[in-house]
């Protein structure tokens, strides 16, 4: 299939010159001007555009500006057509995204050689690009994997908290998305990428690995010493993350599992464990987490206790509002329980 060439130029004579080079070897459209041009992208996208730099309306640095501007367009290689040799021209003009220029008046072999080399470069680059982006999808549905099966060989350990990471990693997605909406911490979220913050948070327990069977499993209430030797699966599940980050170059999405592991049981106040934060000192992902994590917990029957109804657990968390939970997200809680609730 012959490659969509535009040539964009208010002289006629130009215009004739280019198609009379080029139609032999690609569709040419020509132009007299950019206005015609933009026109006609709305219905054609040519893999590349041949574009005079001296036309009046819209010359063409501002159509460039333009079709850089326009995520649909700015892909496209564009080539400036030009009679000026300024150094300063061709400056700005790379800078703005230009692949190349030829100097008018121009002869076929020039203008065809020209073409031919930025159309195989554009070409290998997008071979490339989709490569690329093959590789990192198999990488990430590796990782997810992996991710899939700590976290259920850490749950089948737990035999009381069947569906927890399941659960909660919905949560969060609910909880994330409604943060957005109602732009409650949307600076730290904003750059986020979904998919990857929810994955890592199913790490979130993974410290409990390190747990002895005879507590993680107890049928009645923890003592003392019991309880305080189950609190070390925060920092346990911190270090577990750490050496995840020494043997991989995947920095962000544990920083983001770290960071679900050892602060999901911080409390605004400064009573929580194990780091003692209060306020935003504690990072937002364990700010998120302790909400998601304990209305699951309340909502869920454990060995030891009776399941509470949704709204029981609901109006417990609005009383720890501002103690336990950041008044902010808790706000956010309340405005979606109905959601919650589907999901449990």
């Amino acid at each position: 299939m012959q490659k969509t060439i535009f040539v964009v130029d208010d002289n006629d004579i130009n215009l004739s010159m280019a198609k009379e080079a080029l139609k032999d070897y690609y569709r040419v459209m020509t132009l007299p001007s950019a206005a015609k041009m933009f026109a006609l992208l709305e219905k054609v996208t040519p893999d590349l555009i041949l574009l005079d730099i001296e036309m009046p309306e819209m010359d063409g640095f501002d159509a460039l500006r333009r079709l850089k501007s326009n995520s649909a367009q700015s892909d496209i290689p564009v080539i400036f057509l030009t009679s000026m040799t300024d150094s300063e021209i061709e400056v700005n003009g790379f800078q703005l995204g230009v692949v190349d220029f030829i100097t008018k008046p121009f002869s076929a072999p020039v203008l065809l050689n020209r073409i031919n080399t930025h159309l195989n470069i554009d070409e290998l680059t997008r071979e490339r690009t989709s490569q690329l982006s093959e590789k990192t999808e198999q990488l990430q549905n590796l990782q997810n994997s992996i991710v899939f099966v700590v976290s259920d060989m850490v749950e089948n350990r737990d035999k009381g908290t069947g569906g927890h990471i399941d659960r909660t990693a919905t949560y969060i997605a609910l909880l994330v998305d409604a943060m957005k909406a109602q732009e409650v911490y949307v600076d730290g979220l904003k750059e986020i990428d979904m998919d990857l913050f929810v994955s890592s948070a199913r790490l979130h327990d993974v410290g409990k690995i390190s747990i002895p069977d005879d507590i993680l499993n107890k049928p009645g209430k923890l003592t003392k010493d019991e309880y305080n030797i189950m609190k070390k699966h925060s920092p346990e599940g911190e270090r577990v993350v750490d050496q995840m980050i020494s043997r991989t170059d995947d920095a962000e999405f544990l920083k983001n599992a770290k960071l679900f592991a050892g602060y999901h049981h911080e409390r605004w106040d400064g009573t929580g464990y194990p780091h003692g934060l209060a306020g935003t000192d504690i990072p937002l992902q364990g700010r998120i987490m302790a909400i998601v994590d304990v209305y699951d917990a309340l909502v869920s029957e454990r060995p030891y206790k009776k399941a509470y109804a949704a709204d029981e657990a609901v109006a417990i968390i609005m009383e720890n509002k501002g103690s336990h939970f950041d008044p902010d997200i808790t706000d956010v809680f309340y405005s979606i329980r109905d959601q919650f609730e589907e999901v449990k």
